[in-house]
This record gives C-alpha cells, sequence and structure tokens, in this order.
C-alpha cells in the first residue's frame, strides 16, 4: 500500500501541483518507477481495488491514478510481456478482465486503456499458439451482464488495431467475424430506457463495426446477402440520428473505399441519401450532415466510376447531389473541396474510355458534358473571392488560405473538364460578352473567377489551337489602364493581377495583332511598379516579348520597354522578377536589326546600372560613404543590381550572335564600357561584400561567355583579379567558379598556360583549400570543397600538357579526392 499511496501522490503532483521543479521531479521518479518489477503488482494492485481514497483523503482524481496504472501495465506487456510465466500471466488476464468489468461503465479513456493491455497480453503469449481464440474464450466471461457486454464491446473495438500494431495474423481474427457480427446485432437489438443511454450504446457499436471493417470484416460474406444485412441497415438508420451521424458516414466511407462490390449495394441507397437526408439539411443549413453526405457520396463514386458512367438512374441521383453539395454557399470550401476527387477521377476515367470499347464513349461524354458543365458553373461560384476581404485597403491581397487550397485544387479538374467538353465550348462559359452600360455594375467577383479558370486552363486551350475571340480580354486590359491607381488597390488588384496572368498565358494570340501591343506594354509597365502584382506582370512582359510580332520594334514600343527598365533602380523589385523585366527587354533590344541602333539602345538599358556602379567606385566620396553605414549599405546593394542586371544583358546577347563583324559585336562594345569598371571594383575593398563578390563574378561569367575570343586579351587582368581576391577573401569561393568558366572557355589557348598554371598555384596554395585535409574540414566547407573540386578537374582535364609543371600540386589534387571521397 505504502507504494500505491507513493505512485498516486507522484501522479498527483505531476498533474496538478503549481510548481514546475516538483512536477519534473515527480515525472522522474514515476518513470523509474514503471522500471521496476514491482509496478505488476502496483499496477494491478490500484486497477482492481479501491483503498486510496482512504488513505489519500486530498486526492484530487482516482481516475488518473487509475488511468496511469493501466498505461503502465499497457507498456510493460508492450515490452516484457512475452517473459512472462504462465502463472503470473494467468493472474494479471483475470486482474484486466475484472478491471474491465469494473470501469466498464467509465471513464471511457480508462476502459480503453485496460482493454488495450488485456489484448496486448493474450496477443503477446508465446506459448499459446492460438492467441485469437484464447481472447475470445476469456470475452465469455465478460458476458453476464450489461456492463459486462460493454467492456467486451471496446475489446472488441480495440483489438484488430493492436492485432495490427504486433503484426499477428489477420486471418485467425477474421474467422472469428462472424461472432462478432452476431455480438454487435444482438447489441442493437437490446432495449434501454434512456434514449441518452441508447445513442452511446450505438456510438459504441459503431465504433466497434468501424474497426471491423477496416479490418476487412465484409470481404467474406455474400455479396447476395449484404443489401439486406442487418448491420447494413442498423448504420443507415444511424445516419438519421445526430449523435451517430459522423460515426456511421466514416463506416459508409470505409466500407465503399475497402470492399469491392459494396459500391453498387451504396448506390442502390443514393435515393435515400439525397431525397431523405441531403435535401433536408441543406433547407435546414446542417453543413455537418452536408458535410459528411457529400464525403460519402464521393468515395462511392470514386470508388467505382465504372458503374457512375453507366448513367443509371442511380449515378445520375449521385451526381445531382454532388452538385448541389458544391453549389451550397457554405462560409468555408471544404464542402466543396471534397467533392473534386471524385469529379477528377470521373473526368479522368471517362478520357480515358477507348472508342471502340464495350462502353460507347461518345454517348458518355454526350450525358456527362452537360453535368461538367453544369458543374463548372458551380465550382466558379464557390472559387469567388469575398470583395469584404479587401475593403481596408492595406495593400495585402493574399486570398484566404481555405480558398488558396480550394483553387489549387480546382487546377487539375478545370483541365479535365476543358478537355472533357471540348476547349471551345468550355471558353464559352468563361467568356465575358458584352459589357453592361456604364450605368450597371460590373460583376467583378465573377469576372475574377473567370480569369482564374481562363489563366488555369490555357495550355489545353492553346494545344487546341482554335483561337477565341480575345477582344473582351483586351477591353478589359484598356478599361484598367485608364483607371486611377487608387481605383486599382483592394479586391480591384485582385483581378487585376488575374487578368495579368491571363494576358501572360495566351500573349501568343494576343500578340498576333499588332494593335494590342501598344496597350498591353503600357498595361503591364504600369502594374510593374505595384507590388501586388509586379511578379504577374513581369511573368507576362516575358513572355509576350517572347511571342512578340514585329510590330513590337517600333520606336514607340521600344521607348516603353526602355522606360521600365530604366525605372528598376527605383523600383527594387525581387531579383527574380527583375531579372524577368532585363530578359525580357534585352531579348527585343539585342534582336534589333540595326547594329548601331541596338548598342544604343542596350547601353540606354544599362545606364543606371553603370552609374550605380560610378557611384561606387567614385574615390572622392569612398571615405564619407563608409562613415555612413545606411549610404554605403545602399551603394553596395545598388552596385550588386547593376552588376546583376548587366550579367543579364550578356546572358541574352550570347543567344543571339551577329553574324557581321566582331567589331560590330554590342558584347564588344559594352563590355569596354564594362570592364574598366568591373577592374576597379575587383581590385577595391568593396570586395569583401560576399553580395558584391558574388554579382561580379556572376556578371564576368555571363560577359566572358557571351564575349568569346574578343575576351582573349583581358584574361591576365581578369585571372590575377581572381586569384588575388580569392587570396584576400577566402570565403567567396564565387572566384574559384568564374576561373573555372575562365578555363572552360580558353584552355585550348596554349599560349596562355603560364597564365593558368599560376591560377592554379594560387588557389592550390591558399590556406582555405589546404586546410582541406580530412574529411570533417570538407564537410564544414562544403560550397568551397565543391567549388575547387570543379575547378581543379577542369584544370586537369581542359589543360594535361601543362600538368607535368605541377607535381606539388597534383599531389595534393590527389590527397584532396581522397579525403573528399
Amino acid at each position: 500500500m505504502e507504494l500505491q499511496i507513493k505512485v498516486a501522490q507522484a501522479v498527483q503532483v505531476l498533474n496538478h501541483d503549481a510548481q514546475s521543479c516538483n512536477r519534473v521531479a515527480a515525472n522522474q521518479w514515476l518513470v523509474q518507477f514503471q522500471q521496476t518489477g514491482c509496478a505488476w503488482e502496483v499496477a494491478t494492485s490500484i486497477l482492481t481495488t479501491d483503498h486510496l481514497h482512504r488513505h489519500i483523503p486530498s486526492l484530487v482524481s482516482n481516475s488518473e491514478v487509475e488511468f496511469f496504472a493501466a498505461q503502465i501495465l499497457k507498456r510493460k506487456i508492450h515490452s516484457e510481456g512475452h517473459y512472462l510465466q504462465s502463472g503470473p500471466k494467468h493472474a494479471l488476464l483475470n486482474a484486466l478482465l475484472l478491471a474491465a468489468k469494473r470501469f466498464s461503465a467509465g471513464p471511457p479513456q480508462l476502459l480503453t486503456q485496460i482493454c488495450l493491455a488485456l489484448a496486448a497480453l493474450i496477443l503477446s503469449s508465446v506459448d499459446d499458439k492460438k492467441p485469437i481464440e484464447q481472447l475470445f474464450y476469456s470475452l465469455q466471461t465478460l458476458q453476464n451482464d450489461d456492463d459486462g457486454n460493454v467492456a467486451v464491446l471496446e475489446m472488441l473495438t480495440v483489438l484488430p488495431e493492436e492485432v495490427a500494431d504486433t503484426r499477428s495474423t489477420d486471418s485467425s481474427l477474421l474467422s472469428r467475424t462472424p461472432m462478432v457480427l452476431e455480438f454487435l446485432l444482438e447489441q442493437t437489438l437490446k432495449k434501454y430506457n434512456g434514449v441518452v443511454q441508447l445513442h452511446e450504446r450505438d456510438r459504441k457499436i459503431l465504433r466497434c463495426l468501424l474497426s471491423w471493417v477496416r479490418a476487412g470484416c465484409f470481404s467474406d460474406i455474400s455479396q447476395d446477402s449484404l443489401p439486406t444485412h442487418p448491420l447494413l441497415n442498423f448504420v443507415f438508420n444511424s445516419l438519421q440520428v445526430s449523435s451517430s451521424f459522423d460515426l456511421a458516414i466514416e463506416v459508409l466511407i470505409e466500407l465503399a473505399s475497402r470492399h469491392e462490390g459494396l459500391q453498387q449495394i451504396l448506390l442502390y441507397r443514393i435515393h435515400f441519401l439525397k431525397d431523405v437526408l441531403l435535401l433536408s439539411a441543406i433547407n435546414n443549413g446542417d453543413e455537418k450532415v452536408i458535410s459528411g453526405l457529400a464525403c460519402l457520396m464521393s468515395e462511392i463514386g470514386q470508388a467505382a466510376p465504372s458503374l457512375i458512367v453507366e448513367a443509371s438512374v442511380e449515378a445520375l441521383a449521385l451526381a445531382d447531389g454532388l452538385l448541389r453539395c458544391v453549389g451550397y454557399p457554405s462560409e468555408d470550401w471544404e464542402i466543396a473541396d471534397s467533392t473534386l476527387q471524385f469529379w477528377s477521377s470521373l473526368a479522368s476515367y471517362i478520357l480515358g474510355l477507348d472508342a471502340s470499347g464495350a462502353v460507347d464513349k461518345k454517348h458518355v461524354e454526350a450525358i456527362f458534358s452537360s453535368i461538367f458543365l453544369t458543374l463548372v458553373d458551380a465550382l466558379l461560384l464557390r472559387a469567388q473571392v469575398d470583395e469584404a476581404t479587401f475593403n481596408d485597403r492595406s495593400g495585402v491581397l493574399e486570398l484566404p488560405d481555405g480558398l488558396v487550397h480550394f483553387r489549387m485544387n480546382l487546377v487539375e479538374l478545370m483541365v479535365d473538364m476543358c478537355q472533357l467538353v471540348r476547349p471551345p465550348r468550355f471558353v464559352q462559359k468563361l467568356l465575358f460578352g458584352a459589357w453592361p452600360p456604364a450605368n450597371v455594375p460590373i460583376p467583378w467577383k465573377e469576372v475574377e473567377t473567370k480569369l482564374f479558370a481562363l489563366n488555369v486552363v490555357s495550355e489545353v486551350v492553346l494545344l487546341e489551337g482554335q483561337m477565341f475571340d480575345i477582344s473582351s480580354i483586351m477591353q478589359l486590359v484598356t478599361m484598367l489602364s485608364t483607371w486611377p491607381v487608387d481605383d486599382l488597390s483592394g479586391f480591384m488588384g485582385v483581378v487585376r493581377r488575374s487578368l495579368t496572368d491571363v494576358v501572360g498565358s495566351y500573349s501568343k494570340w494576343i500578340s498576333a495583332s499588332p494593335a494590342n501591343s501598344r496597350p498591353l506594354l503600357l498595361f503591364l509597365a504600369a502594374g510593374i511598379s505595384e507590388n501586388h502584382c509586379s511578379t504577374a506582370c513581369t511573368s507576362a512582359l516575358r513572355r509576350f516579348c517572347e511571342e512578340s510580332s514585329p510590330v513590337i520594334y517600333e520606336p514607340a514600343n521600344l521607348e516603353i520597354l526602355l522606360w521600365v527598365g530604366e525605372a528598376l533602380e527605383k523600383r527594387h523589385l525581387p531579383l527574380d522578377d527583375e531579372e524577368e523585366v532585363i530578359s525580357a527587354i534585352s531579348s527585343i533590344l539585342g534582336s534589333v536589326p540595326n547594329e548601331e541602333l541596338k548598342y544604343n539602345l542596350l547601353a540606354r538599358l544599362l545606364s543606371s546600372s553603370y552609374d550605380a556602379l560610378r557611384k561606387l567606385i567614385n574615390e572622392d566620396g569612398e571615405h564619407s560613404y563608409r562613415q555612413n553605414p545606411a549610404t554605403y549599405t545602399q551603394l553596395l546593394n545598388g552596385a550588386a543590381r547593376g552588376l546583376h542586371r548587366i550579367g543579364i544583358v550578356f546572358a541574352q546577347l550570347a543567344m543571339s550572335k551577329p553574324n557581321g563583324p566582331a567589331t560590330d559585336d554590342p558584347s564588344i562594345r559594352l563590355l569596354r564600357v564594362f570592364w574598366p569598371m568591373l577592374e576597379k571594383i575587383f581590385r577595391s575593398e568593396y570586395m569583401e561584400n560576399s553580395n558584391l563578390s558574388a554579382a561580379a563574378c556572376r556578371a564576368l561569367s555571363l560577359a566572358i561567355q557571351s564575349s568569346g575570343q574578343q575576351f582573349l586579351v583581358l584574361l591576365p587582368s581578369v585571372l590575377d583579379c581572381l586569384s588575388t581576391n580569392f587570396l584576400a577573401f577566402q570565403n567567396h569561393e564565387c572566384y574559384i567558379r568564374t576561373a573555372s568558366i575562365v578555363i572552360e572557355e580558353f584552355s585550348h589557348m596554349e599560349e596562355y598556360g603560364h597564365l593558368f598554371i599560376r591560377t592554379f598555384e594560387r588557389f592550390t596554395q591558399a590556406a582555405s583549400v589546404m586546410g582541406l585535409n580530412s574529411s570533417y574540414i570538407c564537410d564544414q566547407e562544403p560550397d568551397l570543397v565543391e567549388a575547387y573540386a570543379n575547378f581543379a578537374s577542369m584544370f586537369v582535364r581542359s589543360c594535361p600538357k601543362v600538368c607535368h609543371h605541377l607535381l606539388y600540386q597534383i599531389l595534393f589534387l590527389l590527397k584532396f579526392y581522397y579525403v573528399v571521397s
């Protein structure tokens, strides 16, 4: 009794003491106690006797101590149960059976723990070849009265899960299915005086049935007897009781997903589900019932699409019921979202039908096309944005998480539906038609949702190749371009962003009309400066420039592009967005036929970038800049962005090499301006900044790849800058990576072999590289290891004739490769 009291007191301290140090100490003592041999006896005594309150009057709750005791036994049985001898094991079994009967009236969590321990004890027996039979024999001792039946019910509920956890054979468990189903049926027929007691009993029966359905209990039952099986009727009747509805839905969903053949039986009951339950729930606004039925009907249809495409009365009733679920105006999107997998699987199944197969594909498509077109309307309605979300004009245009998730899940279904009903017919659903008169409000929520859908199906529509009338899109572009900026905030910012996505997706068709170029460029240029749609506008601008027609080269259009590029210095876009813009503009400017005009335009595009570099290398102001950290940081960041933009231009020029003389190559002419500034930066103390170093090396690498052989004259200075800077700032591996590109481009020029040798020696003899002499150190410097390994490999592979001059370094290389491998 002394140990029981200590355990009870420790549990009370653990759960209720205000001092954390006391709770920690109690927890440590209880953990140690569980590992002792006497824990078996103490825990068993707590569960089978009721002496604690007599010895500890201040005990807050007996159930907490009893719950802890049941947990102790369950854990010890799992870890040590197979070591128990026959006598102690039999005594423990009787004690647990007694405890199960004692606590059959609750608390329910305690009874569950006792039943888990009981099942684990019997299943862990090594000397019993038939543990399931032994367990069912033990259960017979509990079935003398109603309290015992409650314990048996809980025991049967936890048993399949415990069998799965212990990896015991399922065949012996399922062989007891008839006995279990008979017991459950007997429980459904028992009479109870109180309604509350009856509902509680039904929930327990459903929980137990759910556990056995998951184990496969209906797999061996004759298909002929299933439609009228009494337990199946009990489950369907439970759907009409609020307290048992959720469990009954779970049971039926499990049956639909796990047992082939049951889908047909469940489909026969669709009129009951739809006409009796669903329509009533919709009229009463009972979202719990609507949600459960939506999940169940979706599972039935998803498990057997072949039954649905037969278009029987029941199949069409199921489709109609799910359409009603999608259209139900709930506050969130969960109900509609729960049906999407069914609709996707059905559309995919129809699309995958063999035209020459047993099922008439054209007939099926004809029937279900109208259903899917109705579904499109319902989904567009549910996917609409609540304008009130954006009335605060805070500038934050993030959609609600639930709507974002719902729209993401819609994408695949929209694509499948577009293919099924054919793109022209689908797009017709999304076009806006004639705009209302000026005095009639435009339904912007509907417009935005249709723009979202139009963008989602763009690949399918473009692949079909049947161009639709894009005048309504251009009318929107023109309309929003004339609005004041303040009027495009809030929800209208979402509309503008969705329209921009559509412009980008259909840029190939939109750009086919020369008249569209200027208004579109102005629309995108204005949007780039707005945070909420800058990313969409930069992406759309790139795609529009890729698909551009010759009209884009008109002076007015080129001026718009230059205006956008020159303003980037002040806009501070994310680097990815800035790269999209510069890539788009330089791809157009780099394709201008007149070489002189091309160079002048590119020089204008880069003028702000050159200015940013000049500000940094202005020696007169260097000291004052360092005295003002904010200004100094701004200058460094501006120069890094300028280098980033210059590198993008060189990358684009590398893809459009001119056919004329090298002297006319704009890359060479730009390089003559760029390199003197870049060299000054390389030879300055500014290179200690890792961001600036990375940007400079990237720009240099792209300039090298763009300029080709014209870069040779600069090689000595370039390699000297790279190796010198690496020796000065050995945590910047970008210098080694750039040197690898130099060697890759020019290693065939043997006359520069001495430069490559000197560069290789300087890199190899750097303290940071020489320190890579153990796997531990290499693991700490993965970027340096990768950069040097690539450089050394490139050097040895590209310059084999000079390697014999570098015996010491080659020996170091062999050691280095041994370490990193």
